[in-house]
């Protein structure tokens, strides 16, 4: 896949309807922490936005994702999209432009988005998560924040596309066991929220 016909693709893809939920709790843990949906919480729930960005580099395709401090309120020490809650008077691609500068220093400017994946509740949290896709038409400079941002991690989409990595395992939660799925690379585990909007995401690529 060349990256110069992949922006006018997934826009044309995201205006037409998605995988939505089915494609997400593809990579839910099991049992699942919750079972109420986006659209029976939209109204009472927290909102979030968090940014998908893809660039090219090296001649592949990457999706940039973060590793969370232990410092910060929500979700520590997990991987993530750049993103953060949502402030009154602001669109939720306000915000995800926001918070990716505030975190990673990417001036908002440089971002082209594309469209939006589906919603996501996180019942934990109480978060409604909208994720917005976004391009750039070359590497990103990271100027990442300490106290949000421990590591910034390039990730090939080739990579996730490859279902080699992925993976599950079992965890303890509390007495009792949890099957996780996850994607690999590095050494790093994706699972979560943000393996489930990725789950949606890399349908539609694939589509």
């Amino acid at each position: 896949m060349k990256y110069k016909d992949l922006p006018a693709k997934l826009e044309k893809r995201l205006n037409f309807p998605k995988p939505g939920l089915k494609a997400q709790l593809f990579m839910c843990p099991e049992p699942r922490p919750g079972h109420k949906s986006y659209s029976e919480v939209k109204g009472l729930c927290k909102k979030a936005g968090v940014l998908l960005l893809l660039y090219p580099w090296r001649k592949r395709i990457y999706l940039t994702l973060t590793s969370r401090t232990d410092s910060v309120f929500h979700h520590k020490n997990q991987i993530s999209f750049p993103g953060g809650q949502n402030e009154p008077g602001e669109s939720i691609q306000e915000t995800a432009l926001r918070e990716t500068y505030e975190e990673l220093g990417i001036p908002p400017e440089l971002i082209r988005i594309i469209g939006e994946l589906t919603p996501l509740y996180i019942p934990p949290s109480n978060f409604c998560v909208y994720p917005i896709v976004g391009t750039m038409q070359e590497r990103p400079v990271y100027k990442a924040r300490p106290k949000e941002v421990a590591e910034v991690i390039e990730t090939p989409l080739d990579h996730l596309l490859d279902k080699r990595n992925l993976r599950k395992e079992i965890r303890t939660r509390g007495q009792k066991e949890v099957k996780v799925p996850f994607y690999y690379f590095g050494g790093y585990k994706i699972w979560g929220a943000t393996a489930m909007i990725l789950a949606e995401f890399l349908e539609i690529v694939r589509s």
